[in-house]
């Protein structure tokens, strides 16, 4: 995984909410066996209208999406953060998200930062106008700014330094299999469970 830790570029207004995953990525795409091919499933019906933010410029560049409540929910899909992050979108500014999303979020590379709703409505509303929609999502200082303005948020520090560091599940399991102390935390478990397993591996 990349890791992520400015993302600075044009924010796009979505401020529906409830927006599932099916929604996200309709199931039409999902027939694939790869990820390729993905960005173009991403909100793909409501992209079909032309007068919808994504087609428009300088939103059709857009790296940030400020969103309604309740982001993401629906279906365990994780096509819909492959398709998001494909189209170009880093990070995902709401009040909420669905648990599943949020985590594939995580181990996608996409900062989805939870809100004050005051904070998102404000964001939202600078969002609208495409003088005032480019930002900057700073991971390192926890700060989301823009020209004339800034404000501060916050993300659970297993998550920011999975973010940072471009860390995914798998990387994380392997720190416990040496790591830098050495100390395979893995074997010695397998270990205790059943003798010799850890030789089989």
């Amino acid at each position: 995984m990349t890791p992520l830790r400015l993302v600075h570029g044009i924010a796009a207004p979505l401020p529906t909410h409830n927006v599932d995953t099916d929604v996200i990525m309709p199931k039409r795409f999902l027939r694939t066996v790869t990820r390729a091919g993905l960005a173009e499933g991403f909100l793909a019906d409501l992209r079909a209208d032309a007068a919808f933010a994504l087609n428009r410029a300088p939103w059709n560049d857009a790296k940030i999406l400020v969103v309604g409540d309740n982001f993401g929910c629906g279906s365990s899909r994780e096509h819909a953060v492959w398709g998001m992050a494909q189209f170009g979108i880093r990070a995902v500014l709401g009040t909420g998200f669905a648990g599943i999303f949020y985590d594939n979020c995580r181990g996608n590379g996409v900062a989805a930062i939870i809100l004050p709703g005051a904070d998102r409505d404000h964001l939202m509303r600078l969002a609208t106008t495409a003088a005032t929609a480019s930002m900057t999502v700073d991971l390192e200082t926890l700060r989301i700014g823009w020209d004339g303005g800034s404000l501060d948020f916050t993300m659970p520090e297993t998550i920011r330094a999975d973010l940072l560091s471009g860390a995914d599940a798998i990387a994380r399991t392997l720190q416990r299999a040496g790591g830098a102390s050495g100390d395979d935390v893995i074997t010695r478990f397998e270990a205790t469970l059943q003798p010799g397993i850890a030789q089989r591996r």
